[in-house]
């Protein structure tokens, strides 16, 4: 028995021996997985607990939102539970709101048609005039220095300023602007043809000098231009020579026309207007600077700032006299100045006030070329602030 005892003990160490250290592994193994199926649970339940605070949150909006709902519907209910007593007075409101509504709208379409086709300008007859906070004032008009000056708007054929605008005064190169009139009026003029200046072409009244010598050709288009741009006295005498029945012919078809365009103070007794007797007034002279913007070569001829002359034995450069348009300090259709001892500095202007608005001015008696330079620019000033 004993040694039965002994072969069982011997037989239980050898299985312990052999079977425990293989229990051993094998409760590792087994720790291990369950300690993974722990994991995959405790990941599982963590995303389930996400969704489910998600899903709360979102409960939660929907709740409120349909809370905010029923709320508004039990208010709702509220005023639709008020009396009957109660409605009659809204619906009177409602009947008010509707009729003002009806108002309004009627107002607003009364606006908009007015919008739509507007009302038409009311015309009034207020004359233009010359302001004092334009610088018009009689201070200023003290430091004219012409002695004769006249104004007038052609638009409205209102006269803006006189000074002695009657007075008969000689004119001087002024003359010349008639002198063009009557020559381009002759119905057949080649002005291509070449004109030769001759001796009597020279002044014998004055003795003044000119580039234009004795024999020297220029064609009827440079005669024409240097006259009224530097006004050259030569160029003008030939013009008056350059006339059926000659220079006779041409002083009095000047006079005639002087008659016709309603200039009864106006004499000329030649074309160059170095004769004093060739006078006019201010007044009248607005007449002669009317008729003369209508010829398309007056007023190119005018208002060019220089000219290169071929007189056939050589070349002339010629300015223009008038500094107002020579450094374009003014902007004009027509202009021509002139000066003799007799008559002092003279200006004649049709300015475009604003570049659109005809004004006629005219100055006569200056005792220098700067004071009547200066007074067609303080003129033109008072325009272009006084009018529209």
């Amino acid at each position: 028995m004993f040694r039965t005892q002994q072969l069982r003990s011997g037989n239980d160490l050898r299985f312990s021996l052999l079977i425990l250290p293989g229990l051993r592994r094998a409760g590792m193994v087994v720790r291990l997985l369950m300690c993974s199926v722990l994991l995959l649970a405790l990941t599982a339940l963590s995303g389930k607990v996400s969704e489910a605070h998600a899903a709360g949150s979102t409960a939660g909006k929907h709740r409120a939102a349909s809370s905010g709902a029923k709320g508004r519907n039990r208010s709702v209910r509220k005023k639709a539970a008020a009396p009957a007593k109660a409605r009659a007075p809204a619906r009177g409101r409602r009947r008010g709101r509707a009729a003002a509504a009806a108002v309004a709208a009627t107002g607003a379409a009364a606006a908009t048609a007015a919008v739509a086709s507007p009302a038409p300008a009311i015309t009034t007859n207020t004359k233009p005039e010359l302001l004092s906070r334009c610088g018009f004032t009689e201070a200023s008009r003290r430091h004219i220095f012409s002695r004769g000056v006249y104004v007038l708007d052609e638009e409205t054929n209102t006269p803006l300023f006189e000074r002695n605008a009657d007075t008969v005064a000689p004119i001087a190169s002024v003359t010349k602007l008639m002198t063009a009139i009557v020559w381009l009026d002759q119905k057949s003029l080649p002005m291509a043809n070449r004109l030769e200046v001759t001796e009597d072409d020279l002044d014998n009244l004055k003795f003044t000098h000119s580039r234009l010598s004795v024999g020297a050709s220029l064609s009827r288009a440079d005669m024409l231009h240097i006259a009224l741009m530097s006004s050259e006295n030569r160029a003008a005498a030939a013009m008056s020579r350059d006339y059926p029945g000659g220079r006779p012919a041409f002083i009095a078809a000047m006079n005639a026309r002087a008659q016709a365009l309603g200039m009864p103070h106006t004499h000329f007794e030649n074309g160059t207007g170095l004769s004093p007797e060739n006078v006019s007034t201010p007044r009248e002279l607005a007449e002669l600077v009317k008729a003369a913007n209508r010829y398309q070569l007056i007023r190119n001829d005018s208002l060019d700032k220089q000219k290169i002359i071929n007189i056939g034995r050589g070349q002339l450069q010629y300015i223009n006299s008038n500094r107002l348009i020579r450094y374009g300090q003014v902007n004009a259709t027509v202009q021509k100045t002139g000066f003799i001892n007799e008559s002092g500095h003279n200006m004649v202007l049709r300015l475009l006030v604003h570049d659109r608005r005809p004004v006629i001015v005219t100055m006569l008696g200056s005792g220098t070329a700067d004071g009547s330079r200066l007074d067609g620019v303080r003129i033109a000033k008072w325009l272009n602030c006084s009018l529209n």
